[in-house]
């Protein structure tokens, strides 16, 4: 199959791209002309330029392909122009990424954004899937686990906001590049939305714990009230000339975030590794001890 992929050259869609080449696949990376392309070298790819912003341009790269992969986010408003373009081009077959973060209920910029870009795929021609993976984490350069890592290995003590009880669900990204080539491989993902979670939901305390452990550490914490987390949010937010956290952060961080994924390996056979797993392997790489 000859698919055009999105986002080639960023933490996922790298892994998408091998996957697509193991695979069998030709595949098109459609990169920007600054794109770094590092990510792609010792790929039997083809490189299209050109932007998520102009239609044309994607049009012309999507000409004499028979499926796009869209990893690149869609929380930026390039959504409905992607899917005009996949149309005009007649591509049939269409994998989009999307993000479980939709179901937050906080009132976040990116998701009516997000859930328009969904609307725009489902009202489309084309023979769509919706990817929503949970928060990904899995090789140097993520900026969410290898962030917490590093303050694991710091600290021996760690605050969290509330008791640290509220649920997640992170997803190995390595899970993901093997995602999608399932999915093209699959009649039954036709016009279906996935969740792509983790193998298991953790409490953050049970995920920092975890993460300690692949560390060979121990940790202890601090529980903050959820207020006051709050408020010194948004007091580090306004005063910070480039805050790490923000306010709306620390609340996203409140809601509990796990979901099922029976549908997926009904359909593909997903099957994510535990946070256990993922773990080892993130701070193997960190450590320079695996390739």
């Amino acid at each position: 199959m000859r698919v055009l992929l999105t986002g080639a050259t960023g933490f996922t869609g790298r892994r998408a791209a091998r996957r697509l080449v193991a695979a069998g696949h030709d595949v098109r990376c459609f990169v920007r002309a600054s794109s770094d392309r590092a990510p792609l070298e010792g790929l039997e790819v083809e490189v299209r330029v050109g932007d998520l912003a102009d239609e044309a341009s994607i049009a012309r790269a999507l000409s004499g392909t028979d499926a796009l992969v869209n990893v690149a986010s869609i929380g930026f408003g390039h959504g409905p122009g992607i899917v005009r373009a996949a149309e005009r081009a007649g591509v049939g077959r269409a994998v989009f990424f999307s993000t479980t973060a939709i179901f937050t209920s906080l009132p976040a910029a990116s998701r009516a954004v997000r859930l328009l870009a969904e609307e725009a795929i489902r009202r489309s021609s084309l023979d769509w899937t919706i990817l929503r993976p949970t928060m990904i984490y899995g090789a140097p350069g993520d900026r969410n686990v290898e962030r917490l890592l590093g303050l694991v290995s710091r600290f021996r003590v760690l605050p969290t906001a509330g008791r640290g009880e509220s649920r997640i669900q992170p997803v190995f990204v390595d899970d993901l590049g093997d995602a999608v080539p399932a999915v093209l491989g699959s009649r039954k993902t036709s016009r279906r939305a996935y969740s792509l979670p983790g193998r298991t939901a953790v409490t953050i305390r049970e995920f920092v714990s975890a993460a300690a452990r692949a560390l060979g550490r121990r940790t202890r914490f601090v529980a903050v009230p959820e207020a006051i987390a709050v408020a010194g949010a948004r007091i580090y937010e306004r005063i910070a000339p480039r805050p790490r956290i923000r306010a709306e952060q620390v609340l996203r961080f409140l809601e509990h975030k796990d979901f099922a994924w029976d549908a997926a390996a009904r359909d593909f056979g997903y099957a994510p590794r535990d946070i256990e797993a993922g773990l080892a392997i993130e701070v193997a790489r960190i450590r320079g001890e695996e390739a």
